[in-house]
């Protein structure tokens, strides 16, 4: 195979993988769409600028040349943007500089002063900026997503980065006539070229297209464990953790204890000031509650104006304490809706886990006749269960 059909054939599969991308953009969510459709340009424009390479003999080389580096760096520019939409954050405006900068350099060492070694040299540092960008964002993707097809990714713009300078290294070598050609059968790496170009269009948009699904999955399971309004863990994540807490505090005889935690009045904030109000004094309350407890315990919503929270490790003659600090948290901070400022108090329910408790639903039932004993009693206060 010569390097002309070496870079047919490549460009096929990358428009392949570009139009299967594609028709499965329709079916993304809208926060992905924006990084898939920069993902499928630049498996298109990379594919356009291979086929051109393939044609190279066919076209004057000033626009062949030009053209084909040109579209090469505009498809690795728009892998680089759609990175920073899948991660989420605002691409430089320096972004388009190395595809600017290494087209104009083509340009003019081509049809002005043709010379293909200093071509190689301009473009072969605009490629590794824009790879390197690349691999920079999924490396710093890493706190927020550990999944095996983005290190897959990180290792194929690392791979075609390493290769990009191994092949400029190779060229300089080799002492190249200004006349030299990439598109024939003059060295091995006019062979090597097409077929690791492939590599990030066509392997990368396989791993790409993982990423999307396994963003995907993560927010369907996180929208399964979390309450939509107050973006708390919800009453299944709540069971879940509290049965395995109840289990590991009999096995190691620790103590462990939860508060069941009531808006008072609630209704009447619905009633006076509509369900929008209600749904930010909702979000106001998580807030509080959250702030008032350590990293190791759990901040749930239960549904309605309810609340629970699973004290980790805690001493039972600090318990009450504990959760009088959940109470005062809410009382000492009222919220504004607009011109509206509401005082907002809440009532709780306090249980210590003991061995009679059959499991965490027998818990969490103490907890609760602790909540009415303190509703019963006035509210805004905090009752310990027997």
């Amino acid at each position: 195979m010569d390097s002309s059909t070496a870079f047919f054939a490549a460009s096929l599969m990358m428009l392949a993988n570009g139009t299967v991308l594609g028709f499965m953009h329709g079916d993304l969510p809208a926060s992905l769409r924006p990084a898939s459709r920069s993902w499928q340009s630049g498996t298109l424009l990379v594919a356009c600028g291979c086929a051109l390479f393939a044609i190279q003999p066919l076209v004057p080389l000033a626009v062949s040349v030009t053209v084909s580096n040109g579209l090469i760096l505009l498809g690795l520019t728009a892998y680089c943007r759609s990175l920073y939409s899948f991660y989420e954050r605002k691409p430089g405006v320096w972004l388009p500089l190395p595809a600017v900068l290494g087209t104009l350099g083509v340009f003019w060492f081509s049809a002005i002063q043709p010379n293909t070694e200093i071509r190689i040299i301009i473009i072969s540092p605009a490629w590794l900026a824009l790879m390197g960008n690349s691999a920079l964002i999924l490396k710093r993707g890493a706190g927020r997503d550990d999944a095996m097809s983005r290190r897959m990714l990180f290792a194929i713009f690392a791979s075609v980065f390493l290769f990009t300078i191994v092949r400029l290294l190779h060229y300089l070598s080799l002492g190249m006539a200004t006349n030299f050609s990439i598109a024939d059968d003059a060295s091995w790496m006019n062979l090597a070229t097409p077929m690791l170009a492939a590599i990030l269009p066509v392997i990368g948009t396989t791993a790409f297209v993982l990423m999307c699904s396994e963003r995907i999955r993560r927010q369907w399971e996180r929208a399964a464990s979390t309450d939509y309004l107050t973006d708390l863990p919800n009453r299944r994540t709540l069971t879940a953790a509290g049965t395995e807490r109840c289990k590991a505090a009999r096995a190691q005889d620790e103590s462990f204890a939860i508060a069941v935690v009531d808006i008072d009045s609630f209704k009447a904030i619905n009633d006076r000031h509509g369900h929008d109000v209600g749904d930010i004094a909702l979000k106001h309350v998580g807030a509080r509650l959250k702030s008032a407890t350590r990293g190791v315990d759990l901040v749930a919503r239960t549904g309605g104006e309810e609340f629970v929270v699973l004290f980790d490790r805690v001493e039972p003659d600090q318990v009450e304490a504990a959760a009088e600090r959940l109470r005062a948290a809410v009382r000492a901070h009222p919220f504004a809706a607009g011109t509206v400022k509401i005082s907002i108090t809440v009532s709780v329910g306090v249980a210590i886990c003991r061995g009679e408790d059959a499991d965490f639903n027998a818990l969490l039932r103490r907890a609760d006749e602790a909540l009415y004993a303190a509703k019963s009693a006035g509210r805004n206060q905090v009752k310990l269960a027997a």
